[in-house]
């Protein structure tokens, strides 16, 4: 009869429905402290603003917003010129994707080479100065006074000399355009020569080599 014994009691216990059982509360329950972390932003800028220290980063940014208005951070390693150099700069582009005009005819496709000078001429020479040198200033007055060249700075306060000179000027944030043109030195002058930008650097008398 051995035999029989587990499959017997392997019965019996899948027939007694299981019970759950409260076995109360065991330990110390804490709630939780801890700061809504929006809260505690709200209750820094708040104090920030009740003593005042708002308003004194405010106008700490207002002044620094307005002294590089005032004068850009200059770009950097652009040198005096020391010497002539002069090159031609081929504008001509590949376009990168088909040009329709307003009617979705192809006028550009992709892969074509494009001249911008045979469409649309240069208006001006661009003359890139350091605007705190002034022997750069007199020989771009001398030589650019009269005419609608676009003065550009690589250094210097461009709205002071704008002021002082009744003239506009501008000034190359980043370097972006004497790193397109390839510009080492100033001052040097881009100008149109047919289908090509003639750039050239000029030494001028009385202007220093310090790098700008």
């Amino acid at each position: 009869m051995k035999p029989l014994l587990v499959p017997v009691l392997l019965l019996l216990s899948c027939s007694i429905p299981a019970v759950a059982k409260d076995y109360g509360q065991h330990g110390t329950l804490w709630p939780v402290i801890e700061p809504d972390l929006l809260e505690q932003i709200e209750a820094r800028l708040k104090h920030l603003e009740a003593s005042g220290e708002t308003a004194r980063l405010n106008e700490r940014l207002k002044q620094r917003t307005i002294a590089r208005v005032n004068r850009p951070e200059p770009v950097a390693g652009i040198i005096h010129a020391a010497s002539h150099r002069s090159w031609q700069f081929d504008p001509t582009i590949s376009a990168e994707r088909d040009i329709a005009d307003e009617k979705g005819r192809i006028i550009i496709a992709a892969g074509t080479r494009v001249n911008p000078l045979d469409t649309v001429s240069m208006r001006a020479p661009l003359v890139f100065l350091d605007g705190d040198d002034p022997a750069q200033l007199a020989w771009a007055s001398a030589r650019f006074g009269k005419t609608n060249a676009k003065l550009i700075l690589v250094r210097g306060a461009p709205l002071a000399l704008m002021k002082a000179r009744q003239r506009r000027f501008y000034f190359d944030q980043g370097g972006t355009l004497v790193k397109h043109f390839g510009i080492r030195a100033v001052p040097a002058v881009v100008e149109q020569q047919g289908r090509v930008l003639r750039i050239t650097e000029t030494p001028v008398k009385g202007g220093g080599h310090t790098p700008s």
